[in-house]
């Protein structure tokens, strides 16, 4: 059955005075590389994904929304699909508050009654056409594609480094013959070596020669988990994921939720998803100018996509020249509120 996949969305109200204090009162003692102010800037487009939830993917069998404890004026608090999820209902007291995504990511199988099968949103993953729910879950696996990569650039390099890690750490000829990288791929071949991932299979061909995995092909798309690889990663590496969960802010000794997707992948749960799919329908963009914005607002308008992630970096860090004025970011807002609004203008039994 489909019925039972849930949807999971965190999100932030950074205009919260009672969060405002809670995170001014930590952060001054905890300053990390990875806590630009865009990381809470709120863009007022999340009505549009609730539509696309109610338009799009009407199978979901349930919404977790995870805040801080606010929600926006305009959600429909009552809606029978809607589960409204505190920080405070499942992550232990003694690492709140938290304003680390990560340290939310990793323990998302403690969210109550989540589904066995669920797929994590963030606020800018916008769904853009009908789906079915073979688009994240087939014969009761994520649909995923399997694709060795070497190196992540940017802040959380770092933390890729650290899941990359774990994996070696428990994939090794010292632990058993069965687990070298070869044996993992030579065990689901055709799942590594997919006729569906077209070129890109020499990337996972070129990368043989190292013994070790050196990293994967990362989406930054909804990405469809089992609970139960949460709960095997857990088992296995309490000190780890303790460590991250107990992080107020974004540090480079994290791990992050594509820890247990890599899981997943050198376990061979997963159906092989297509590139046309992967590569063409569906496109994650860095903000870093305003010329972004534009060319992100009239790819969302042109309906080419399944998924778009117009992700915020107009705040001046290593790949972004200045920030954006005030001024700009009300430009920015608006002009990708407005491209969402093509596509989705009527309002949905999600908002009041």
């Amino acid at each position: 059955m489909n019925s039972d996949i849930d949807f999971v969305l965190l999100w932030v109200n950074n205009k919260d005075p009672l969060w405002k204090r809670e995170m001014q009162k930590y952060s001054s003692k905890s300053i990390s590389y990875a806590n630009n102010k865009n990381n809470y800037r709120d863009w007022d487009n999340l009505q549009y994904l609730f539509r696309a939830f109610e338009y799009f993917t009407p199978w979901v069998n349930k919404i977790h929304f995870v805040t801080y404890g606010h929600v926006p004026s305009w959600l429909n608090i009552n809606n029978p699909k809607l589960s409204i999820v505190k920080h405070s209902d499942f992550l232990e007291d003694y690492n709140l508050p938290v304003f680390n995504s990560r340290a939310i990511e990793v323990n998302l199988h403690k969210i109550p009654n989540l589904s066995e099968k669920f797929v994590y949103f963030n606020d800018d993953f916008f769904i853009l056409e009908k789906l079915s729910p073979n688009a994240f879950f087939k014969n009761n696996l994520p649909i995923d594609v399997c694709i060795s990569d070497i190196m992540h650039e940017g802040e959380i390099a770092h933390t890729i480094v650290n899941n990359i890690d774990i994996i070696n750490k428990h994939h090794n000829r010292h632990i058993n013959t069965n687990l070298t990288k070869r044996s993992i791929i030579l065990n689901n071949f055709t799942k590594w070596f997919s006729i569906k991932y077209g070129k890109y299979v020499l990337n996972t061909l070129l990368l043989l020669k190292w013994k070790t995995f050196t990293g994967f092909l990362t989406n930054h798309h909804p990405q469809p988990y089992l609970k139960s690889t949460f709960i095997e990663l857990w088992r296995l590496e309490k000190n780890i994921l303790n460590l991250t969960s107990s992080s107020k802010f974004k540090d480079s000794k994290d791990v992050n939720q594509y820890l247990f997707r890599y899981w997943q992948l050198v376990k061979g749960n997963f159906i092989p998803d297509n590139y046309k799919n992967v590569f063409l329908k569906r496109k994650y963009v860095n903000l870093r100018s305003m010329n972004d914005v534009e060319s992100a607002a009239n790819d969302i308008k042109s309906r080419r996509y399944q998924f778009y992630c117009p992700n915020d970096t107009l705040e001046k860090s290593r790949f972004t020249k200045r920030s954006i004025t005030e001024e700009e970011f009300e430009i920015a807002k608006k002009l990708i509120k407005d491209s969402l609004h093509t596509i989705l203008p009527n309002k949905s039994s999600y908002e009041v």
